[in-house]
């Protein structure tokens, strides 16, 4: 990742893709590309759609299309009945799953459990260790590129 000091605008280098990420104008960004938090709901997403749709495919269910809708939000812990913390602010996030296809109630009610097995959901709902270190003295270069790098989840754990 690799940014002008200037501004919030982001180029990022995933592998072979190019993406880029932004800050809306309200919070003094240029919304020249999606926001850090859009990335977050986009990652769980897919994944939840992808998910869904390799168990549907493997039990050769008839799921015609997946849609995923998310949204991001911070609420106080006291009105989140489900929640163990209970002071503070906690983030949110609501998912809309939509099915379509000749699906049976018993096939729609199992994928919507497979839905919350998808690795990034159980990544975002574990503990998170984050290790911040300082990069070498003149590893940053104009020719610098972020690395993107993760391992995926073995799902049958």
């Amino acid at each position: 990742m690799r940014g002008d000091a200037s501004g919030f605008l982001q180029e990022i280098v995933s592998g072979a893709h190019q993406l880029r990420a932004d800050e809306p104008v309200a919070f003094g960004g240029g919304d020249a590309a999606p926001g850090p938090y859009d990335y977050v709901l986009v990652g769980l997403g897919a994944c939840t759609s992808m998910t869904v749709g390799l168990y549907a495919r493997t039990k050769k269910w008839p799921l015609e299309n997946i849609s995923v809708s998310l949204r991001h939000s911070r609420i106080h812990a006291k009105d989140c009945a489900e929640c163990e913390t209970k002071d503070g602010m906690l983030d949110r996030i609501e998912v809309e799953i939509g099915l379509s296809g000749a699906l049976t109630p018993e096939q729609r009610a199992k994928l919507m459990e497979i839905a919350a097995k998808c690795p990034v959901h159980r990544t975002l709902k574990s503990e998170i260790n984050i290790r911040l270190r300082t990069a070498p003295t003149g590893s940053l270069s104009e020719g610098a590129q972020t690395k993107i790098q993760s391992k995926p989840t073995q799902t049958g754990k």
